[in-house]
């Protein structure tokens, strides 16, 4: 699959470990590794990766982002670390219901604010997010447009948005609005969104 979505033009894969995130370690690094060195544009990964050591890991098994959550939330001074040594490679995943945010594969409820979340992880050096709502997530929805606009006013760095993406309509919308990608998963595979007519709005 990540060969056909290259193939059709994506410029980035972006790959998430679910059991990883569900056991707090990657358990797919043999795929993962595979998927990297298959494709020429760069792959993403999030997903059970909760400590220095593992971002060294997943790196050097080709992935050219690490998407960080969890440990974001419950190791900031990690966060700090990894930001200083990786610089442009360290995206922060906000996902967030009913406006706070989530862990551990979002089976964890927070009382963290995700607007005031993500201040604090741009004072320890994170310049790029991805906003998740959780609860449109895989639903086929809409994006939560009113929380991508608040958290990008807020911390006025790079966003990707995630969650409920759609149609081109959505995409059209999130355009406007600013973001600098936008996360495609099931309605891709559903046939929802064709992946060529969704990167010529990109242009």
């Amino acid at each position: 699959m990540a060969l056909r979505w290259q193939s059709l033009g994506a410029r980035r894969i972006h790959l998430v470990d679910l059991d990883g995130a569900a056991t707090g370690e990657v358990q797919n690094l043999k795929i993962i590794k595979t998927i990297a060195n298959a494709v020429m544009v760069p792959a993403q990964l999030g997903g059970g990766i909760r400590s220095l050591e593992t971002v060294e890991t997943v790196m050097k098994a080709g992935i050219k982002r690490v998407i960080l959550g969890t440990v974001a939330v419950e190791k900031p001074a990690l966060i700090r670390e990894v930001c200083s040594r990786f610089a442009g490679a360290v995206i922060v995943s906000i996902d967030a219901r009913m406006g706070r945010i989530a862990t551990h594969g979002w089976r964890q409820e927070t009382e963290l604010e995700a607007v005031a979340f993500a201040g604090e992880m741009v004072q320890l050096g994170v310049k790029r997010f991805i906003y998740t709502d959780i609860t449109r997530d895989g639903t086929l929805t809409e994006p939560n447009y009113a929380a991508i606009t608040e958290l990008m006013e807020a911390i006025k760095l790079p966003v990707v948005a995630a969650g409920g993406i759609s149609s081109l309509a959505h995409i059209k919308v999130l355009k406007k609005l600013g973001v600098e990608g936008v996360i495609i998963g099931k309605a891709l595979y559903t046939g929802d969104i064709d992946l060529k007519q969704a990167l010529a709005l990109s242009q």
